[in-house]
């Protein structure tokens, strides 16, 4: 396989755009965007500094570690960086100390993207994904514990519609759609809805499949939290949407080949995210430490475990390995069968 050319800022923007699967400049740019939107409404600028810093540590550590020029060129090193970057500073009080503490979490979770490439995807042909991410972040939310220059704390919901107080059965229509953006838009830990739909502009600037994806799986996550009758408050800051969101996009459209049957399938697999995400939010609360995208980690590794001979688009690569390509060139997408 030809190494790809590149220099370090596509490198950056591709990992941030990798967050959702695609390998785009201009959407990097645009989540970047998002995400400044964001921090300029709040007035915290904290959670975009961060992941900037994340993607840059991440990216440059896969280039000094001498990672697959491929995987890097794609951005596959720098997608869970970012998220550790923005992760850190939501949870955890600005100061010296937590930049220090990005910095290191951003490299660490280099060496860890390349730990599950050689493991998970190298030996059952699982994608990593963002369980690198997940798995740092709750070694450095709780870490954070232990060291009195950190400070854990969090962002409480926002006041308060009847739908929110309990008030309503179902939010009011511009709720919803409020809702539906904040679910896209919690991939990145933003809780604004103009920010989710710069987001959902740079998905389908780099793939209307993928877009029609994570529109679906935000809808779906709607109407299954709401159905189910899960904290309006919850609901309401996106919180029950963003893992769902991924599952829709990653086992409808990235690890499998699209079908009917394959919809069917990523269909079941975003419901159960759902659940999983109420699940885990329990399991995880006397720990001090927020689920991340471990619900859509653990759901899509349990869906595309069956599929043995999974196609490794676009999250393989990593480890660089040269018989790793040629089964990627000559196995291509299978269906769900």
């Amino acid at each position: 396989m030809a190494k790809q050319s590149s220099n370090v800022v596509t490198d950056i923007l591709k990992g941030t755009s990798q967050v959702f699967f695609v390998e785009n400049a201009v959407t990097g740019a645009l989540f970047f965007a998002a995400m400044a939107y964001a921090s300029y409404v709040s007035g915290v600028w904290a959670t975009t500094v961060g992941a900037s810093i994340g993607v840059v540590v991440a990216t440059l550590t896969a280039r000094l570690l001498d990672c697959d020029g491929n995987s890097v060129a794609s951005g596959l090193y720098g997608f869970n960086g970012v998220l550790v970057g923005a992760a850190l500073p939501t949870f955890i009080t600005a100061s010296p100390q937590l930049w220090a503490y990005v910095i290191v979490g951003a490299a660490v979770s280099t060496v860890i993207t390349a730990a599950f490439s050689a493991t998970l995807t190298a030996k059952w042909g699982i994608p990593g994904s963002t369980g690198p991410f997940v798995l740092t972040g709750w070694l450095m939310v709780a870490g954070a514990y232990s060291f009195g220059g950190l400070h854990v704390t969090g962002d409480g919901p926002k006041l308060a519609t009847e739908y929110v107080q309990g008030l309503a059965p179902v939010p009011a229509p511009i709720e919803l759609l409020q809702i539906f953006f904040r679910n896209i838009g919690q991939v990145y830990l933003l809780g604004n809805e103009i920010s989710g739909a710069i987001i959902l502009l740079g998905i389908f600037i780099a793939s209307i499949p993928a877009g029609i994806a994570v529109v679906t799986g935000s809808l779906i996550a709607m109407l299954v939290s709401i159905g189910m009758g899960a904290d309006p408050a919850i609901v309401s800051q996106g919180l029950y949407g963003f893992s769902p969101v991924l599952t829709a996009l990653a086992v409808g459209v990235i690890f499998l080949k699209a079908s009917p049957k394959v919809a069917l399938y990523a269909l079941l697999a975003t419901v159960t995210t759902v659940f999983v995400q109420g699940a885990l939010d329990v399991i995880v609360a006397p720990a001090g430490v927020p689920s991340f995208t471990a619900p859509y980690v653990l759901t899509m590794y349990l869906f595309i475990a069956p599929k043995k001979l999974l196609a490794p688009h676009p999250h393989l690569p990593v480890a660089g390995h040269l018989v790793g390509h040629e089964h990627a060139e000559a196995n291509p997408s299978t269906e769900l069968t």
